[in-house]
């Protein structure tokens, strides 16, 4: 699988994901820091990239809807220091072991992942 890491998360979120074998390239990687997050779901759609990230506009299912894009990942932290986030990672990065997130949208929240699929 391929991941854009969104560039709300810290670097070494890509690395993470490096780790167990997947692809991942950070947003600041591909010149994009500082762009929309349109701009950023479209680079995402045109290069089969999974998106995660910690903007909760792309858990807006009118804006993005599951099956329309390769996939979002929404990490729903209540602290956002680096620790916490990269813990849920860590958690997010055993779940992608059993299950692609393809076409879908991961709302990655406390002890569970709420999963929407698209029709």
């Amino acid at each position: 699988m391929n991941f854009k890491i969104d560039e709300n998360l810290p670097a070494e979120a890509a690395g993470i994901l490096r780790s167990i074998g997947f692809v991942a390239d950070t947003v600041a990687d591909e010149n994009l820091s500082g762009a929309k997050a349109e701009t950023v779901a479209t680079a995402s759609r045109s290069e089969g990239r999974i998106l995660v990230t910690l903007n909760l506009d792309f858990a807006n299912i009118r804006a993005y809807p599951p099956g329309e894009h390769t996939g979002i990942i929404v990490l729903r932290v209540k602290r956002q220091d680096k620790a916490t986030v990269l813990a849920y990672l860590r958690r997010l990065a055993t779940a992608l072991m059993r299950r692609n997130p393809s076409g879908e949208l991961w709302i990655v929240d406390g002890n569970r992942i709420r999963f929407r699929q698209g029709h």
